[in-house]
């Protein structure tokens, strides 16, 4: 493996240590330990820069499962390297953070750093992956590891409830997309994006085109909070402030931004792509926006804003979609502006909300509350926090002169210049979309303006707080300045980015605009003269302060007090209504009788091979092949089959132990005269230590009590025993005249051949356990270990009865 293998790892590796440091360096927190990783990750991914900046990239593959198509490769572009340093760079940061949020007296960091360790792998491997059922499995790691940092505080029972709201959302979602990966895998024999991007011909041609994108649309809409699945975010929440920064402002939540923007190639230009990424987008941005002025917990804001934001950047890759249906125009470039403008909004997100988190987090923490309406007068008690807040609102309200200004700016020239395509019946629909995109903006800067003026203006309070509230140490502010400094860095000098960044990335995302050597165009710069986008920003500065102004008059409405979601209540009652289904299953199922249960699991196997055989015609008997049976066989099957059926009838426990123990010598003897020493050894071995078993174990048991009434003849158990025998001798019969008619050798004859020479050994049934199906029983010997240690756990327990106190 390469170095960039081993750095995508790292985390997984690093996680393992972290339980033996917490509990072996007690004077030192372990976050200083685990702060280490992601600094080396962010200095090792910078020197990719001049990489991706001169349209180059790196890949390295190691081989997995060859055959199946899925190998572990690693590639960087652009587009990958924009991620790889925001889930490095901001992972540093909150690490940092959370090593003065988190009090390694009181909460158990060993957990809280592990989960966090697992995550941050799962979304590089996410990101730097090319195969789609590798990048699948880190994408299901991502939502494991987020639902454990949720419920870090596990006794909270808000936190288990967002953790598993958010854990059946986004694995749904996980689910689709990997049918739509396997759909893509169907048309073009491949699962690797760079492959089948150049089979792009072969994709949209197909009938499965459209199937294959709704499921993996899916995907990324759950997992980046898109209407109408945006429901589990917001209480997510309930996780530590340093999670909802890193995973809902930075990561997690733009996982499925970054797998739209890596498969817009394949499906960009499409119109239902279009429609669907612009549509629901302005969907969530306006929904998002409007429910974020409704809450009075602060990171219940800042959940429906970072909603609304999301909604924002997937509108913009469904309008910069648009560029690649003219990629043999003229200026095929000219809608790409959207795209950029998407790249550059997602960077600023990142460093305005994640601020904002940790603002929220030390308010939070300082005084132990985050409800508006007890907060106030913050301003001279915690100025630093309310310096970092300002510009952190500022900015995600679009004022000058910080990057969200910039990126807004760009958000409403390309919903203007999408009037402009002549395609998807643009020509009725275009005038929508900036004016959605004008009305959430008036929003957004109305909930940033509450929440300024709630938090931070008016009279303190102190007799609503149950500490002296203060301002927070210099470590747990470092973070947030940073953040801060870094939103008023990219407004004032945004040409920082455009070709380190946000050129490279736009390059991945629309290559098919660009001829070999050519770059994308791309100066931002604050002052564009009075224009359309300047009088829409007055606009909704002069809206939003009217609003706010009149709010006396609209605060008391039912809109403003109902603070829960409606679209909660579908997958409340979906998820009661799942709940009772099972148990009226499970009632049904699980009557507590072993043989019930094999009844069930008989009548389903009589089903499905039934079916399964008359829909592919494969009864078929011939016995033109059969060997000769000598009369002394005849006698040991006649036993054999003699002592079974008196099993049923017999009433002494001793005698029912002694009948068994015939039929498995019976068996080795078989196995004997059928020239396989090694298994009737075994057998024999096997029957003997079960019969001594048996009849010790019986020994000491008490004597079954005799029954007056007769035994009852079930016909429905005989039915499934019939059933079962003959479809278990139908099934030999087929597949022996099956192999005679179309000429195929019995497989023991590879083995016979190949023993020898691939695996050095003469005992075929070594070779085929060790060998030919070794990784069979290397997971079998695997499961057996971890059923032997469940065992010893369960009986070195102790329970003290508090443990999930």
């Amino acid at each position: 493996m390469t170095v960039l293998h081993w750095a995508t790892i790292s985390p997984f590796l690093f996680a393992i240590i972290v339980p033996f440091l917490f509990k072996y360096v007690k004077r030192i927190h372990t976050g200083w330990f685990v702060l280490i990783l992601p600094l080396v990750l962010f200095g090792y991914f910078l020197q990719y820069l001049s990489v991706t900046s001169n349209g180059k990239v790196v890949e390295h593959t190691v081989q997995w499962v060859p055959s199946l198509g899925v190998n572990f490769t690693v590639y960087i572009d652009g587009l990958s390297l924009l991620f790889l340093l925001l889930i490095s760079g901001i992972g540093s940061l909150v690490v940092l953070y959370s090593i003065f949020y988190l009090s390694k007296s009181t909460e158990k960091l060993n957990n809280f750093y592990v989960y966090l360790l697992m995550f941050m792998g799962a979304m590089l491997g996410v990101v730097i992956s090319d195969n789609l059922i590798v990048l699948y499995i880190f994408w299901e790691l991502t939502s494991l590891a987020s639902s454990l940092l949720i419920s870090y505080w596990f006794a909270r029972e808000k936190s288990t409830y967002g953790a598993l709201k958010s854990m059946l959302i986004t694995v749904f979602g996980g689910f689709s997309m990997l049918a739509g990966f396997s759909f893509l895998y169907v048309i073009t024999g491949t699962f690797s994006i760079r492959e089948i991007i150049a089979s792009v011909d072969l994709v949209t041609s197909s009938s499965l085109f459209l199937p294959a994108m709704l499921l993996i649309l899916l995907g990324a809409f759950t997992k980046s909070a898109q209407f109408p699945f945006h429901i589990w975010l917001p209480d997510a929440m309930e996780a530590p402030t340093p999670v909802s920064a890193y995973l809902h402002s930075a990561t997690m939540v733009k996982a499925g931004i970054y797998l739209v923007a890596r498969l817009t190639p394949i499906f960009g230009g499409a119109s239902e792509w279009f429609w669907l990424l612009t549509g629901f987008g302005l969907m969530t941005l306006i929904w998002g926006s409007v429910s974020a002025v409704r809450q009075k917990d602060l990171k219940s804001i800042l959940a429906f804003s970072t909603i609304s934001q999301l909604g924002l950047i997937m509108s913009l890759l469904g309008v910069g979609s648009a560029a690649i249906y003219y990629a043999d125009s003229p200026d095929p470039t000219y809608f790409a502006f959207a795209v950029m403008a998407a790249i550059f909004h997602l960077i600023n997100h990142a460093t305005f909300k994640g601020s904002l988190f940790m603002a929220v987090g030390i308010i939070d923490h300082e005084t132990g509350s985050r409800d508006i309406r007890k907060l106030g007068g913050l301003m001279t008690i915690m100025p630093i926090t309310f310096t970092v807040s300002l510009i952190g609102l500022a900015s995600m309200a679009g004022l000058p002169p910080f990057n969200g200004f910039l990126s807004k700016e760009m958000f409403f020239t390309a919903l203007i210049r999408a009037q402009e395509i002549g395609a998807f019946n643009m020509e009725t629909f275009s005038i929508i979309l900036p004016i959605v995109a004008w009305i959430a903006s008036i929003f957004t800067f109305l909930y940033c303006l509450i929440m300024f003026t709630k938090t931070f203006l008016g009279k303190f309070k102190p007799e609503n707080f149950k500490v002296k509230v203060h301002e927070a140490p210099i470590g747990m502010l470092i973070s947030p300045i940073i953040l801060a400094s870094l939103v008023v860095v990219f407004g004032l000098f945004p040409n920082l980015l455009s070709y380190t960044l946000i050129e490279p990335a736009m390059r991945s995302i629309l290559p098919m605009l660009l001829e070999p050597g050519e770059t994308f165009y791309v100066d931002i710069y604050m002052w564009h003269g009075f224009n359309t986008e300047l009088f829409m920003t007055i606009g909704v500065v002069t809206a939003g302060i009217l609003l706010y102004t009149l709010m006396k008059k609209w605060a008391s409405t039912k809109f403003y007090l109902s603070e829960r979601d409606p679209l909660n209540w579908f997958y409340d009652s979906s998820y009661d209504g799942v709940i009772k289904g099972s148990q009226v299953v499970t009632r049904a199922q699980m009557t507590g009788l072993l043989r019930d249960y094999f009844a069930y699991m008989l009548i389903f196997m009589i089903i499905l091979f039934t079916y399964t055989m008359y829909r592919y015609d494969a009864f078929s008997i011939d016995t033109t092949n059969v060997s000769f049976i000598h009369p002394y066989m005849w006698l040991i099957f006649g036993i054999m089959i003699f002592a079974t059926l008196s099993v049923p009838f017999i009433h002494n426990r001793m005698a029912i132990v002694i009948v068994v123990g015939v039929i498995g010598f019976l068996l080795a003897l078989v196995f004997v005269v059928f020239r396989a020493p090694d298994l009737a050894l075994t057998q024999l071995l096997i029957e003997t230590v079960t019969v001594v078993l048996f009849m010790i174990v019986f020994y000491h048991l008490p004597e079954l009590r005799k029954i007056k009434s007769k035994p009852r003849f079930n016909i429905l158990n005989f039915i499934i025993s019939a059933a079962v025998g003959i479809l278990v001798t139908a099934i030999a019969f087929s597949a022996l005249a099956l192999g005679n008619e179309a000429g195929i050798e019995s497989i023991s004859q590879y083995y016979i051949e190949n023993s020898k020479t691939l695996a050095g050994g003469y005992n075929m049934v070594n070779v085929v356990l060790v060998d030919f199906r070794g990784l069979d029983t290397m997971l079998e010997a695997l499961v057996l270990g971890i059923a032997a240690l469940g065992i010893v756990v369960l009986i070195k327990l102790r329970m003290s009865g508090r443990e999930d106190v």
